[in-house]
């Protein structure tokens, strides 16, 4: 067997990690490291938004589906707040009822019942939208820095690569280029880290824009049948796509 042969079948990942220091080592637990968690990530949003838009359709169904505001009482008191429209349904509902037994008692509970209602809207959009978010900064991280650790782990497996060579005297290309090749194998680490958290990051993004429109529009219905008791007309859920909007934002009342 040639001597080029057997030198290039002696290298490899398993050599560089062997060859490394433990700067070498340090990064690559740390891709590792990342990875593990951008997964998890990953697996555990996803299943959580599989299982989050199936409760939905389901409550959503009967929420349409219902004749009064009390069977969608009994149906989350039986089932329970699974979902964010059957949460925000069921906060909305105990606010009206608390406004309507206790008045405002306390500063709390200040303003009239549909100034209320709305403060209570307001803060369980804006804790569904935290509840939505969780995670997505991990996964920016992850997919913003990993390449640029992979690179480092290169370079500084080519400096000490190339140190090695330069101390041997044996200069020519066979002896460069298996050393320099396995430091590139860091860069690569760094991409199969990072791509996989960057594209789950724009499709949760993507998915929690869309569920986050469809949360305010419910809101401004639910808002509507609790206050006026009936449903928006038309004109008005055209101009109260803003202002539920701004309800979500600022917390004034949404107006009809």
């Amino acid at each position: 067997m040639e001597p080029t042969t057997v030198a290039a079948q002696t290298q490899g990942f398993a050599h560089f990690i062997g060859q490394s220091d433990a700067v070498g080592k340090t990064l690559l637990v740390l891709l590792v490291l990342m990875s593990a968690a951008s997964w998890a990530i990953i697996v555990g949003k996803g299943l959580a938004q599989w299982l989050r838009n199936r409760r939905a359709t389901e409550f959503l169904n009967h929420f349409w589906n219902a004749s009064t505001l009390d069977q969608v009482r009994h149906e989350i008191t039986t089932h329970g707040a699974r979902d964010p429209f059957s949460h925000l349904s069921a906060h909305a509902l105990h606010a009206q009822a608390h406004h309507a037994r206790h008045g405002a008692s306390r500063l709390a509970e200040a303003g009239t019942s549909a100034e209320f209602i709305t403060r209570t809207i307001k803060k369980v959009l804006d804790e569904e939208t935290t509840e939505l978010e969780s995670g997505l900064t991990t996964l920016a991280t992850v997919g913003a820095t990993a390449p640029f650790v992979g690179l480092f782990g290169t370079v500084w497996g080519v400096y000490h690569a190339l140190l090695a060579i330069g101390m041997s005297g044996a200069g020519t290309l066979d002896k460069v280029a298996g050393p320099v090749g396995e430091a590139l194998i860091m860069t690569g680490i760094g991409l199969a880290v990072a791509i996989p958290a960057v594209v789950a990051y724009n499709a949760f993004t993507r998915s929690n824009r869309v569920l986050a429109g469809r949360l305010d529009a419910f809101a401004f219905e639910l808002h509507s049948f609790l206050t006026m008791g009936e449903a928006p007309s038309a004109g008005q859920q055209q101009a109260g796509a803003g202002n539920v909007h701004a309800l979500a934002k600022t917390g004034t009342p949404a107006t009809a």
